[in-house]
């Protein structure tokens, strides 16, 4: 099945990122503008949903609704209460440092954080003080305090994070696009204490005669467990793309963008086969599929 990919917001003029399914609409963050914008399909229309979000990246709902993002101009992680007004901030010191630019999320259904922690020096945050970047996770200890720790120690630029259906993998997009650097989808093994395992690498993205493919960005699950992912531009390999993988990495489908750098997607509408695509360069898309979205909430 060809995916017909249709616009229905934007662009932009800057990075949109992070959607998510509420039940009725979509979010996604409009990085710049540090804006979280809703799109209805009912009647086609953008609103704010919530503003000043500090260049907000990537979001994710939890089971009881809750809806976290990653807070790239204040290094950390923040709950957006459902006032609409109030942003709560969770631990954002690690051994006593900053952290970086929190990329993307997933919360798992003990409602722990997992989230990625590259560094880029945007939003005029200040000097990386960490000597790693690294997954983290935070570890919710009752009456809002969380225990903020380190969960990978073999990755030097991660990116998009998802946790499978069964909530025994945790795949990560290692995004360093360094010549002598792997573009690589891996899934590692969440150990019951919470600890992750050694990883498996699921695919490798290479390089060709004008450069680094740029390997994954953002990705979603369908209800069979493969993994939809948002990866590809221009500069080097095939071109902006929608890959379908299995569980154990094979390449299911491949779907064409047509604009460069798509960064992330998520399914959505009542029965869930829509899947939204944000870009680079501010636009969100959708396409109808054969596949069914899964999300633990809504």
């Amino acid at each position: 099945m060809n995916w017909d990919f249709e616009l229905v917001s934007g662009p932009y003029g800057g990075t949109t990122e992070g959607p998510v399914w509420d039940g009725q609409a979509v979010l996604f963050s409009y990085i710049p503008g540090s804006r979280i914008l809703r799109y209805d399909p009912e009647n086609g229309e953008t609103t704010d949903y919530f503003t000043e979000t500090n260049h907000t990246n990537g979001l994710c709902f939890d089971a009881q609704g809750n809806l976290y993002g990653c807070l790239q101009g204040g290094r950390g992680i923040a709950r957006f209460e459902k006032d609409g007004r109030t942003i709560t901030s969770l631990p954002r010191l690690l051994d006593d440092k900053q952290l970086g630019n929190p990329n993307d999320l997933a919360v798992d259904k003990q409602g722990r954080i997992w989230f990625t922690d590259p560094y880029s020096g945007g939003w005029d945050i200040g000097p990386m003080e960490l000597d790693h970047q690294s997954v983290l996770r935070l570890d919710p200890k009752g009456g809002d305090r969380w225990e903020l720790t380190r969960a990978t120690y073999d990755i030097s630029r991660p990116n998009g994070v998802l946790i499978s259906r069964d909530q025994k993998t945790l795949y990560v997009a290692q995004s360093d696009y360094s010549l002598d650097q792997p573009r690589q989808l891996r899934a590692y093994s969440i150990e019951p204490d919470g600890s992750l395992g050694s990883y498996t690498t699921l695919h490798t993205f290479g390089v060709d005669h004008r450069g680094a493919q740029r390997g994954v960005d953002g990705m979603t699950l369908d209800a069979e467990g493969n993994i939809i992912v948002c990866a590809g531009w221009e500069a080097a390999g095939p071109g902006p793309m929608i890959y379908v993988f299995s569980p154990t990495g094979r390449v299911l489908s491949t779907h064409p963008l047509r604009v460069d750098r798509p960064t992330n997607c998520c399914f959505g509408d009542a029965d869930m086969k829509t899947l939204y695509v944000t870009t680079g360069g501010g636009h969100l898309f959708r396409a109808r599929t054969e596949h069914t979205g899964w999300i633990m909430w809504p």
